[in-house]
């Protein structure tokens, strides 16, 4: 009898953690936990044969993260198929072959490289679940249990690749307070996923601990017939003599495995920080119980309805297509003087800027927080301020805190950008966050003008930005620049500033490029002043691509020289392009807002002519 019959009339006990009993056991937090299935295989098969005693009538593989992206990441890459089939195995021989106790594949979700802003194709992660699944198929394992995802879409891809085994298939999701993954997805919609895709079993383990659990339980059973899994975390940890200690006793986890029960669950084990005397506790309130009768609800296709209202304001974009747009960058100061930047601000005001740009410790050093200061400029100077925003800097927390206040402070207009890695500055221990890289970072910030966070809760009102992306074409496939320039402004941005641009000709190749995109596209231009500074952001800074002819004409050049002829280098450029283009990005380097300002008059004389 498989598991899907047997959950019909009996409610099983799942087994804990095994992550924490491996580290209690002595196994380093660096260690890979899926490796011991080859280099260890005694212990792995220990720690089960504890939870059978303990009375875990369903007990997982040791195979959670051993998928390609996360082996591969430590040179295991090549091992995937024989790490899962070893995992299955263990269990295999400790649950023995009568039936009693079942074996349950365990497939995590995928690993994401911070930084990194190339997302798998839908195809890839099914062909990465594949080996996994059919591995542990191999191995001998009753069911594949797919547990703790995060993203929907992932979750979908498993559960495609696991029925492709015959095996019933499981698949649950990471919901946190309020019932609503990492991703924003809502109980109803992972139903409605799971119903399409074909899972046998739903549920949910990890995320905010067993008595929210509870409540998706109780969701769940309302909306959907089929088994229920439930593995909660042991509680919050807390971090005590260093280490990480999760409170829930036994006791208090049992009772809460009955309210499991009493909800609709079927199958009921724990996530983090479980132990055997956790699952012993559960299985004594479990013995004997049969799962309660519950009907579906007539349809999980719940229509959910959000305040998206946006707050009424002006943008810079709105004068686009009546005249050339300008927004010029300044630097913020390494230290607390903020005066320059902003009679350098006013400067540019008064010549006809329609925007300042503020960007976010350029090349990985700290600078000014540009949101205060930009908040200011706009006080004090009257002018709109684009605000950019990294990944590198802030973990997905603070990023919406951040947001948030920038809205409340006034800001309006957001660029997003992945950021310069941490090692690249002059701070030798600073390291990189990049919980967010540019995509995913946009995607927020729509969602923040939706009026709802990260994991879709409402925030009372839209944030109300102007959403900004980057455009590189200073490189060796413009088209696949273009491609990521669509997926940007799928996600919600509205407008685009290229990097520094010296040859017209990839202007107008970009331009054509990414028409279908329908969004301005501000071409970067940053006046050099000599020829150190053209070698230098050749060479060193990354996104800048100068031509041999244009890095000649700045030879032997500096001081005044230098400046005159870089100058008359961007007045080519404008000449090249003022018919085409709909505005500029003017990139002074050094602050020296003065070369933006004689930028300014050439450009609105250059479009005089044009009329």
């Amino acid at each position: 009898m498989n598991i899907i019959d047997r959950l019909k009339n009996e409610i099983l006990t799942g087994d804990g953690a095994v992550g924490t009993m491996l580290y209690a056991k002595g196994v380093s937090l660096d260690s890979n936990f899926e490796h011991l299935n080859l280099v260890r295989p005694a212990l792995v098969r220990e720690l089960a044969s504890e939870y059978i005693a303990a009375g875990a009538q369903v007990i997982e593989t040791n195979t959670f993260g051993a998928n390609y992206t996360k082996l591969a990441a430590i040179g295991l890459g090549h091992k995937v198929a024989e790490i899962n089939r070893a995992g299955a195995r263990i269990a295999r021989q400790v649950a023995g072959s009568g039936g009693n106790i079942l074996v349950a594949g365990s497939v995590g979700p995928l690993l994401r490289v911070k930084g990194d802003e190339q997302d798998l194709l839908a195809a890839e992660v099914t062909d990465i679940f594949r080996v996994q699944c059919h591995a542990l198929a191999e191995g001998g394992v009753d069911l594949l249990m797919l547990e703790t995802f995060t993203s929907l879409g992932q979750l979908v891809a498993a559960v495609r690749a696991a029925r492709e085994t015959g095996l019933p298939v499981s698949a649950s999701l990471a919901f946190m307070e309020g019932g609503r993954s990492s991703d924003g997805t809502t109980v109803e919609a992972f139903c409605v996923a799971m119903e399409d895709v074909g899972a046998d079993m739903i549920g949910a383990n990890c995320g905010a601990g067993p008595l929210e659990l509870v409540k998706v339980v109780t969701r769940l059973a309302a909306l959907s017939d089929k088994p229920i899994s439930a593995y909660a975390n042991s509680g919050f940890p807390e971090y005590r003599d260093g280490r990480y200690i999760y409170r829930a006793t036994p006791d208090y986890f049992a009772s809460m495995a009955r309210e499991m029960a009493a909800a609709g669950a079927n199958l009921i084990g724990g996530c983090c920080g479980t132990t055997p005397e956790h699952i012993a506790a559960i299985g004594r309130v479990l013995a004997g119980r049969r799962p309660v009768e519950r009907t579906k609800a007539v349809s999980v296709r719940v229509a959910e309805t959000l305040d998206r209202e946006r707050p009424e304001s002006s943008s810079f974009l709105d004068a686009w297509g009546r005249r050339k747009v300008i927004t010029v960058e300044l630097d913020p100061p390494k230290g607390m003087d903020c005066s320059r930047i902003i009679a350098g601000s006013r400067c540019l005001k008064e010549a006809g800027a329609d925007a300042i740009n503020l960007a976010e410790n350029p090349l990985a050093r700290p600078r000014m927080g540009n949101i205060a200061l930009g908040s200011i400029i706009q006080k004090e100077v009257g002018i709109e301020v684009i605000i950019h925003i990294t990944g590198r800097d802030r973990n997905l927390i603070g990023m919406q805190s951040d947001l948030m206040g920038a809205s409340l402070l006034g800001i309006r207009t957001i660029l997003a950008v992945t950021g310069d890695p941490a090692s690249m500055g002059d701070h030798a221990g600073a390291k990189s966050v990049f919980d967010l890289h540019s995509f995913t970072l946009i995607k927020l910030l729509a969602d923040l003008n939706s009026g709802v966070n990260a994991i879709a809760n409402p925030i009372g009102r839209g944030t109300g930005f102007t959403i900004g992306a980057a455009f590189n074409p200073n490189t060796g496939s413009m088209a696949v620049q273009a491609e990521r320039l669509r997926k940007k402004v799928a996600n919600g941005a509205v407008f685009a500033q290229t990097q520094p641009v010296y040859d017209p000709a990839l202007f107008f190749e970009a331009l054509e490029l990414t028409r279908d995109s329908g969004i301005p596209l501000l071409p970067g231009i940053m006046p050099l002043v000599s020829e150190r500074n053209a070698e230098y952001l050749h060479n060193e800074v990354p996104g800048i691509s100068i031509p041999a002819a244009i890095r000649s004409r700045m030879k032997g050049l500096e001081k005044e020289a230098g400046v005159r002829e870089g100058l008359a280098i961007a007045k080519e450029f404008i000449d090249a392009t003022i018919e085409a283009a709909g505005g500029y990005y003017l990139i002074p380097p050094f602050g020296r807002y003065e070369l933006a300002l004689e930028l300014i008059d050439y450009i609105h004389a250059g479009e005089r002519e044009c009329r």
